[in-house]
């Protein structure tokens, strides 16, 4: 029903926001990252808007660009996560970073963002994979940096795989890992490097 909301920016409180449009308070909903990033009070600002209809409330979530929206009406079509769920996973990565995770399988990326267990990580890649493939996200995702993303992950994976096989925990491999820069290596530099790092 409303694309965006353009009005003076009255209240930033925790959570949410309000906006004076000719003199009708909004209470928009956004992440505190996008409460942060806004201007002072008292001064126009323009929010694009998802509203949503329940039988019981009326809310409308608030986004300072286009992406961010588009990504949150994606996460909201997964099954399991709700509005707040995906308003408070967007606070904490920016939409052409998370696009990147999906598209190259990184689940441990993923993971890492408050509110996305494993199973949730699955559903998230088995559900928006082949969507974000054909989105067009803020930073425009070529097809060069989404096959290098997928190439580093599946090194990445290999030289886990191997050094599990050799008895190590995977907080030991992770901890090995993660200094290095594994872009330019080969499976067996990396496996090399992380060796030395458990010595």
């Amino acid at each position: 029903m409303f694309s965006y909301i353009k009005g003076i920016l009255e209240i930033k409180n925790t959570n949410y926001i309000v906006i004076d449009v000719n003199g009708v308070g909004f209470k928009i909903y956004m992440s505190q990252t996008a409460i942060d990033n806004l201007k002072d009070t008292k001064e126009q600002i323009k929010i694009y808007t998802h509203m949503q209809v329940r039988e019981d409330d009326i809310s409308l979530y608030g986004f300072n660009t286009q992406e961010e929206l588009r990504m949150f009406e994606l996460l909201i079509g997964v099954s399991g996560i709700g509005a707040k769920s995906a308003i408070a996973m967007l606070a904490n990565i920016e939409p052409s970073s998370f696009a990147l995770c999906v598209i190259s399988d990184d689940y441990d990326k993923l993971t890492k963002i408050p509110g996305i267990g494993k199973k949730t990580a699955q559903r998230i890649v088995l559900e928006l994979k082949d969507k974000l493939k054909q989105e067009s996200i803020e930073t425009k995702i070529n097809a060069k940096q989404i096959q290098q993303e997928v190439n580093t992950n599946e090194k990445q994976q290999e030289a886990i795989s191997a050094l599990k096989v050799l008895g190590y925990s995977k907080n030991q491999i992770d901890k090995a890992i993660q200094t290095i820069n594994v872009n330019e290596l080969s499976v067996e530099e990396i496996i090399k490097i992380a060796l030395k790092n458990l010595a």
